[in-house]
């Protein structure tokens, strides 16, 4: 099937049949995606096509209409007519539309460039202007202005290239050929002068010079009558050169064979084009990224290809690929073109039209023979560029929708494109390598330095060096200002630069320029082209405290729903103002973080203030939902904010502690940015909300700053139950962290300032208080403590922190050596929690529980309990409670004299510990490691296995369904070992106490 557009619109089936399509709205839709093939049609112009600037109200509706239609029309044909937001796109071969095809053959003509190129441009051309099949284009199209500036623009390519075929013959001699056609397009367009001056020329070459006065003097009357002006330069030049010529006219081209002549040189080639600009002084780095492009775009199979190299503003694209590109020449020989598209300088951006325009010159194109609009040139340009091997470098791209018609044709063409936007659209859809410039590594910073300043400078202060490399990001624009401000300063130390660099308020500042090189101006020229809302979002981030965002914290800020802060989040980081390190997760770096302080600074200070407040509000909302997971029946003391629309989804307990471990810096420095507004109330709440959190995740020495914190605020409230809830919770992290006299201290502070109200955080304070005192040695007094907890909250009907107290009192009378009123708490504590498996207080009695089935010599139970117990906690998340299990299930099987097995799970626990960053704990693990080792002989194939669990154990990440991606099973068989000495070994030092001790929270 083809497409006729240049006369009527029309359909031709594979058999010559026109068939057209019904109606003129039809017909100009078909038009408009035939000229736009390849490319989205949005609706809106569709619209424009059809009704003007006018459209009725179901347009939308007719448009579809005609699209289904027209997709009945070519289903059988090589196109496909698809929805693609905002409208449609036709795709299909270029050469069945005829309009394309014409666009193609009059490129190819004016690529004939060369001596002797006449002829084939002449045959190009011809077959070019047989395509038209009517006096003007689009025909049977609706009249509209639409129509109309389409249909002239295709009608001045005819011309164009009628001009050129005619120009063409004159210079073969056979100027009489174009007569005929000349004289229907001028007795069409009597006022264009160009064609009655090659009209007249024609003629007079043919002989025929009577008609050529007779022409001359038809165009020249009607320029009088209709115009009232006189001929113009080209066609006086055309009489006059008849007039003054020899009387004989110009013969055709003789038949007869040429006479031989005396062989001269061929003229010179055309040198090599080489647009490049000049390579950077001092390049330092970033070899890794020029060996990718080299295997991507000057290998043996770099022809045809296409990169993207992007990264944020200062990492140095623009420099590594003209290095790269430099170095690469030798492997494209035709050249080297280089664009700077200014998509985010100052100033206007370099359209495609300009850009064309140069590659066009520098490809041997006479400024007479560019042609005028974008699409003749695009043409023009695949012509030109299908038969050589080019490297095209387009520096500085906005966005992807310029760059189409500006990527060469040829096989054995590459092109290198940098942006500071991800251009998703170019990877998808001309399949691109996307190479992203972050931050130069250490080492290259440093050695960037030192070209800078010179390596003894930099060597003589390598903490200063680094640490100003650490504080520019690492960026090469911000090394390079910091390292000029420095050389202008030969006096100075580096370390005089630092405490610049370092005070937040400065640093920006600091890294700036006499003139219009800034990190700043760098940054603010990216800004430009983001939308409002990303700008609004990029400043309200300054009032993040944490590493990291997303989209629904991103949506507290800007008090809109997650879609729309997901396409804030996706343009901030498609311009590398952000980075997505995690699917959903956005970090900044430190430059940038100063860079949107700065624009909130400008906005109104309440904003600020606003922000943080919203920012508390959303994660005291999620908080609250997610400890209600871990601790059913939590106070948040008082209903928690209402939630936004855009609370993350945490469906359980594994989910809550996921969150949590990703958002705890945040939470934290929340706390402190609440209470340095005032809001204590806020501040408190969310520490004591997280409290629980940070137990299940095992982040002991984070807890405990937060708790801080948050018993400041409380403090200030004035409240008797907000200090006590946090004295008691402070007192619980303190404990935790061996600190027992401290903790002890707290907890009896809380105990003492509630014991008159009572009530739930009076039962809360009390078992705080037994757990401090039994770390003290104290454990009668632990046991007393705990069970007047107990009775305390049946009494009451007290069921808040009713489990605590059973769960821990259950590890105290394990502690005292009661192991059957351990396990009948620690039952009891998970019958209150029946409905809750994965609650925290439910797993821990679960390790009580099978603490005590231990103490009481039950084994088969004790085992299948503590298997129950790991498999719970991994299912959970809970990896501190898990990590506890796993040792204590260690200590279980060495009773069992089944030290390779005890083995496998200390180092299952040993991982988990260093999971949490727990030193202590994972020294001392070590060390029974070793004990145990040197007191087990094995058989030499055990032996070699033990190390290599434990290096499988460290190499491999944390598997949801196993600890440290599991750790093999060994048979004892081969196993040559005395337990009792197995035993003594491994309960020397800490270990026998570690093994009496119940799995207490």
């Amino acid at each position: 099937m083809f497409i006729r557009l240049l006369g009527p619109v029309e359909l031709r089936a594979a058999d010559g049949r026109a068939v057209e399509p019904a109606g003129p709205k039809r017909c100009a839709v078909l038009a408009l995606l035939a000229l736009e093939l390849g490319r989205t049609v949005p609706v809106e112009r569709l619209f424009e096509l059809l009704w003007g600037e006018a459209p009725p109200a179901r347009a939308r509706a007719a448009v579809q209409g005609h699209i289904a239609a027209l997709r009945k029309q070519i289903a059988d044909s090589p196109f496909t007519l698809l929805t693609r937001a905002p409208g449609y796109r036709l795709d299909g071969p270029a050469e069945l539309v005829d309009a394309l095809l014409f666009e193609r053959l009059t490129a190819l003509a004016a690529g004939e460039c060369a001596p002797g190129g006449d002829e084939a441009a002449v045959k190009l051309l011809r077959e070019a202007l047989d395509l038209w099949h009517g006096g003007t284009a689009l025909a049977n199209l609706p009249e509209t202005g639409l129509r109309h500036a389409v249909a002239d623009r295709l009608d001045r390519r005819r011309t164009r290239a009628l001009e050129c075929w005619a120009e063409r013959l004159l210079r073969l001699g056979r100027g009489a050929d174009a007569v005929t056609d000349l004289d229907r397009a001028a007795e069409a367009d009597g006022l264009h002068e160009p064609l009655a001056a090659l009209l007249v020329r024609c003629l007079h070459q043919a002989g025929r010079f009577a008609d050529a006065l007779t022409a001359y003097h038809r165009t020249r009357r009607r320029l009088a009558e209709e115009l009232g002006l006189a001929p113009g330069r080209a066609l006086q030049s055309a009489v006059d050169d008849m007039l003054t010529a020899d009387p004989e006219p110009t013969p055709a081209a003789p038949t007869s064979p040429p006479v031989p002549v005396d062989p001269v040189d061929p003229p010179a080639p055309r040198p090599a084009v080489n647009q490049l600009p000049r390579a950077a002084a001092r390049f330092v780095g970033r070899a890794a990224e020029q060996r990718r492009l080299d295997a991507e775009c000057a290998g043996p199979h770099g022809g045809g290809s296409l990169a993207v190299v992007t990264g944020p503003a200062g990492a140095g694209k623009t420099a590594t690929v003209v290095q790269w590109a430099h170095a690469a020449a030798g492997a494209f020989p035709d050249g080297l073109l280089f664009a700077d598209l200014n998509g985010f300088g100052p100033g206007h951006r370099t359209g495609p039209v300009e850009v064309l325009g140069r590659f066009l010159r520098a490809l041997g194109v006479e400024e007479r023979e560019l042609p005028e609009d974008r699409y003749a040139r695009a043409a023009l340009y695949r012509a030109l560029t299908g038969r050589r091997r080019l490297l095209v470098v387009l520096d500085n791209a906005g966005d992807a929708e310029d760059l189409a018609d500006l990527l060469p044709a040829g096989p054995d063409c590459a092109t290198v494109i940098t942006s500071r936007s991800s251009l998703e659209d170019v990877v998808v859809t001309e399949g691109a390598a996307l190479l992203r410039l972050g931050a130069l590594p250490a080492e290259d910073a440093l050695g960037l330095l030192e070209h800078l300043l010179t390596p003894a400078r930099v060597r003589a202060e390598p903490e200063a060096s680094a640490k100003v490399a650490e504080l520019c990001d690492r960026l090469p624009l911000a090394l390079r200002i910091a390292a000029a401000r420095l050389a202008a300063q030969p006096g100075w130390a580096i370390a005089d630069l630092v405490p610049e660099l370092a005070d937040e308020r400065t640093r920006l500042q600091t890294l700036d320029t006499q003139g219009a090189i800034s990190v700043r101006s760098a940054l603010g020229l990216t800004v430009r082209r983001l939308s409002a809302t990303a700008v609004h979002l990029l400043a309200l981030l300054a009032a993040h405290p944490g590493p990291e965002t997303d989209a629904h914290a991103a949506a507290a800020l800007l008090a809109t729903d997650t879609a729309e802060a997901r396409r804030a989040l996706g343009s901030l980081a498609a311009h590398h103002l952000l980075t997505e390190d995690t699917p959903g997760r956005y970090r900044r770096h430190d430059l940038i973080r100063l860079y949107g302080a700065e624009l909130l600074d400008e906005r109104p200070a309440s904003e600020r203030a606003d922000a943080t407040l919203a920012l508390v509000d959303h994660f005291l909302a999620a908080a609250a939902h997610g400890a209600g997971l871990l601790q059913p029946g939590l106070d948040p003391f008082g209903p928690p904010p209402l939630p936004g629309p855009a609370r993350p989804r945490l469906p359980d307990v594994r989910a809550a502690l996921d969150w949590f471990r990703a958002e705890e810096p945040t939470i934290r420095g929340l706390v402190t940015s609440a209470a340095d507004l005032g809001d204590h109330w806020r501040a408190w709440r969310l520490a004591y909300l997280a409290n629980c959190l940070y137990y299940g995740a095992g982040r002991r020495t984070d807890r405990l700053a937060c708790l801080r914190a948050g018993l400041e605020s409380a403090v200030l409230t004035g409240d008797p139950a907000a200090v006590a809830s946090m004295e008691a919770s402070t007192a619980r992290a303190l404990s935790g962290l061996g600190r027992a006299e401290e903790a002890h201290r707290l907890a009896l502070r809380a105990v003492t300032r509630t014991a008159d109200a009572g009530g739930d955080v009076h039962v809360h304070a009390l078992t705080v208080l037994a757990v401090a005192s039994a770390a003290r040695g104290e454990h009668a007094e632990a046991v007393r403590l705990g069970e007047r907890a107990i009775a305390l909250a049946g009494a009451h009907g007290l069921a808040e922190h009713a489990p605590f107290a059973f769960s821990n009192t259950a590890a105290l009378h394990g502690f005292a050596g009661d192991a059957g009123q351990a396990l009948r708490r620690a039952r009891e504590a998970r019958a209150l929690l029946a409905e809750h498996p994965q609650a925290t207080y439910h797993l821990s009695a679960m390790v009580n529980e099978a603490h005590a089935l231990q103490q009481l010599r039950r084994p088969a139970e004790a085992g299948r309990a503590w298997r129950e117990t790991m498999e719970r906690c991994r299912a959970a998340g809970a990896v501190h409670l898990e990590a506890v299990a796993e040792r204590h299930y260690a200590d279980f099987l060495l009773d069992a004299d089944r030290p390779v097995e005890a083995a496998s799970h200390l180092r299952s626990a040993h991982c988990l510990y260093e999971r949490l960053g727990d030193a202590g704990v994972a020294r001392q693990l070590e060390r029974r490691l070793a004990t145990l080792a040197g007191a087990v002989t094995v058989a030499p194939s055990a032996r070699r296995a033990l190390p290599a669990a434990s290096g499988a154990c460290r190499s491999r990440p944390h598997d949801r369904g196993s600890p440290c991606g599991g750790v093999p099973r060994h048979p004892e068989a081969g196993l040559r070992r005395s337990a009792v000495t197995v035993r003594r070994a491994c309960r020397s030092g800490d270990h026998h106490r570690a093994a009496a001790r119940p799995g207490r929270v």
